[in-house]
């Protein structure tokens, strides 16, 4: 079989840090790390249906240091992947691609997440 010369994909150190490739890592991270957080929720809802015994000692858990904070990220987690949902949605309609508009729309997702999360963790987990 003859050889094609076909130009080769750049390599990954030619490409230079953006806001939009962390935030699609870390869009596919809290997605991931939230289909983990329902099997806890099942958890806790079996717990509820095991009896008084069984509830008692999920409650211990939920209660503790630890996992207070997996609930802080997993707080974050949902507000980042919800704000980024939405700014998907609107690149999917076809607004917010200017450059600068891909940037401003990027930090407003981390800014309303870390804002949204701390307010909530705030009022509910502490």
């Amino acid at each position: 079989m003859d050889r094609v010369d076909r130009p080769l994909s750049p390599h990954a150190t030619l490409y230079s840090w953006q806001i939009t490739n962390t935030l699609s890592i870390l869009h596919r991270l809290t997605g991931i790390f939230l289909s983990l957080g329902a099997f806890v929720l099942v958890w806790w809802l079996m717990s509820l249906a095991g009896g008084q015994s069984a509830y008692q000692s999920t409650s211990e858990l939920i209660d503790s240091v630890p996992f207070k904070l997996l609930a802080c990220a997993w707080i974050f987690s949902f507000f980042f992947h919800l704000a980024n949902g939405v700014r998907h949605l609107f690149w999917d309609v076809g607004h917010g691609f200017e450059p600068g508009q891909i940037r401003a729309s990027g930090w407003a997702v981390v800014v309303f997440a870390v804002l949204a999360g701390a307010a909530y963790a705030a009022a509910v987990v502490f």
